[in-house]
């Protein structure tokens, strides 16, 4: 079978390899679809602790089950299953109780567990018994059901902002993330969702998602105006979606009395400090949360919402490439042409 490996920094290679062999106890499963990741980007240039190279990454994707042990419960042969990235280890506090992202080993597939740019891959014991593993039926599509994953941390966001009925929504940055959240917080009880983008090319990708207002960061004062279309309250929740620490600081700025500001996107080990007056903090009694991953409920929920359309994929992912095209498609990623990258290991 083809795989993609990470031999070192910046040098990822296409490799023969043997078929797994698996267990009583664990899977193999037939890579469909899988899409590039941010963090995959960043893992080859900069490396992460937890990936050794030689490795395999990759984290959204989704496929069928070809083979399982005679120990395995959860999947049959022939099932279609996405997967997600953050596995529980089971054991710490964390995990029992249900927060396995917070976990301190913080296991994940395409990091500790060999990942998906491959056309198979063993779905091990701990993945199959603690992780994201999700059966769907033959309406959802394997590149859709891939996007589970980043819908999944989406989700794990809005819940830590207390998402709920009436809510005013501001998203900062038009990504993939950004774009799904529109919808996400829509089918949250959000009545109202602003959008705001620096690239006008995203812009125009994002706005198939109907939010109410679209703001040209570039072009505008955008806490002016996310206040005045807030009737000079400010949002009630404000989502970084973008890894800016201008969004960061601004988010707090915006956002209204007894709001909640959810700092998603990660920054650069480089970026400045947060520069913010912690009065403003203090006397508009506002929150400020982080969210990183997701936990297998939320990754269940993801797969749902795409099966029944309450949130839509179809206008992000731009481009496809076969995995012998592995190169071409981190490419695409990183010149941000586009916004999904979808990788066929059997195209």
């Amino acid at each position: 079978m083809l795989s993609a490996i990470l031999e070192d920094l910046n040098r990822l290679t296409l490799r023969e390899q043997p078929m797994p062999e698996t267990g009583d106890d664990e899977a193999l499963l037939r890579v469909e679809a899988v899409a590039i990741c941010g963090s995959d980007v960043r893992i080859l240039h900069h490396g992460n602790p937890r990936v050794k190279p030689p490795a395999v990454m990759g984290h959204e994707a989704a496929g069928v089950i070809v083979k399982a042990g005679s120990q395995v419960t959860r999947v049959k042969e022939g099932d279609r299953v996405a997967l997600g990235a953050d596995v529980p280890c089971g054991q710490c506090s964390w995990c029992r109780n249900g927060l396995g992202n917070n976990c301190a080993i913080n296991y994940a597939i395409g990091y500790q567990i060999p990942g998906a740019f491959t056309q198979y891959m063993k779905l091990p014991r701990l993945v199959l018994e603690e992780g994201p593993v999700t059966p769907f039926g033959d309406a959802l599509s394997f590149e859709h059901a891939a996007l589970a994953e980043p819908l999944a941390c989406a989700i794990n966001g809005l819940e830590l902002v207390n998402m709920s009925l009436g809510k005013t929504v501001v998203i900062l940055g038009l990504g993939p993330i950004g774009a799904m959240m529109i919808d996400l917080a829509r089918v949250m009880g959000a009545t109202k969702v602003i959008a705001v983008q620096r690239s006008h090319k995203r812009m125009e990708i994002a706005r198939a998602y109907d939010a109410d207002v679209y703001v040209a960061s570039e072009e505008e004062d955008v806490v002016a105006r996310c206040r005045e279309e807030t009737g000079g309250e400010g949002p009630d929740i404000v989502v970084t979606t973008c890894g800016s620490v201008e969004a960061h600081e601004q988010a707090i700025e915006m956002v209204a009395h007894r709001g909640y500001v959810n700092l998603f996107g990660g920054l650069k080990e480089d970026a400045r400090p947060l520069s913010v007056l912690s009065n403003t903090i203090h006397y508009k009694e506002c929150f400020v949360t982080g969210s990183h991953g997701s936990v297998p409920r939320q990754h269940e929920l993801a797969v749902r919402l795409l099966e029944k359309g309450m949130v839509r994929v179809a206008p992000i992912i731009t481009h496809r490439f076969p995995l012998t095209r592995i190169h071409d498609a981190f490419a695409a990623m990183e010149s941000r042409e586009g916004m999904k990258i979808i990788v066929q290991p059997h195209g």
